[in-house]
């Protein structure tokens, strides 16, 4: 915990404290394996420590490993084979690390602001696509999605809100009926959970309630067949998730 002014506090006044937001400690050991690759030189196809090994020079136990690995081959970094170890990911997709310099992270705002607007393009073309091709089981499936979003918002469960809003935007890609983009959503949406993950301690502001409703609105708009209400409430969608973004990370950034 912190002072607000930096100062020592005067005889008989009440000093105000502020407390670091909470990070579970398999994100924090996902960032100290990220950077123990970086450290040691790893290059992708190289194999790393064993889960012992790392829990051993991180001074953390295994299972906490265990979890952190989980992460970390969500978003493309490390590749686990059964029976033969843990790798350096070198399948870096579309959107290679390579043109990052790394893996991705949000401290660089230019690299957030632009990943958003190659979403708005990409999700509002998908979106316009699937008002005119969705089937009605494709129409479920975004129904579903979005419900689970809503359920883990009312109910709390930042996973169950996560996994809804992915298989949202995945699902809706996939009723363009545009394999292009369903790839180019599920690497773009890749990169914006490793920046989230990792960068931004899986919380995003307060904009949760309106993700639910947006989401709402674009389902409404595909099901209606309505491509230009699609469009647009996938832009507005996306804007104000990014704005939320750019919120978060300066509020971090910069107190």
């Amino acid at each position: 915990m912190t002072r607000d002014d930096g100062d020592d506090a005067a005889p008989g006044t009440t000093e105000v404290l502020t407390e670091e937001p909470y990070r579970p400690g398999y994100e924090l050991v996902a960032e100290r394996i990220l950077r123990l690759i970086a450290e040691t030189g790893l290059r992708p196809g190289d194999r790393m420590p064993t889960e012992n090994e790392l829990a051993a020079q991180l001074g953390t136990s295994r299972s906490m490993v265990r979890e952190a690995v989980k992460i970390l081959s969500a978003i493309g970094r490390v590749r686990a084979q059964k029976g033969r170890g843990l790798y350096v990911a070198d399948d870096e997709g579309m959107l290679g690390s390579a043109r990052w310099g790394g893996f991705f992270l949000p401290a660089d705002l230019d690299h957030v602001y632009m990943l958003f607007e190659f979403r708005r393009v990409q999700e509002t073309a998908a979106s316009r696509l699937a008002a005119a091709n969705a089937t009605p089981a494709e129409l479920r499936a975004i129904a579903t999605a979005a419900d689970t979003c809503r359920q883990g918002h009312v109910t709390g469960e930042a996973a169950l809100f996560d996994r809804g809003d992915h298989e949202f935007h995945l699902a809706v890609a996939a009723a363009s009926h545009n394999q292009f983009l369903v790839a180019a959503v599920r690497e773009a949406r890749r990169l914006q959970r490793q920046s989230n993950i990792i960068g931004m301690h899986g919380t995003v502001g307060g904009h949760a309630a309106e993700a639910v409703e947006e989401h709402a609105a674009i389902l409404r708009a595909i099901r209606d067949g309505d491509a230009d209400a699609a469009a647009g409430a996938t832009a507005t969608h996306l804007d104000n998730t990014l704005e939320d973004y750019r919120n978060e990370i300066q509020r971090r950034l910069f107190g």
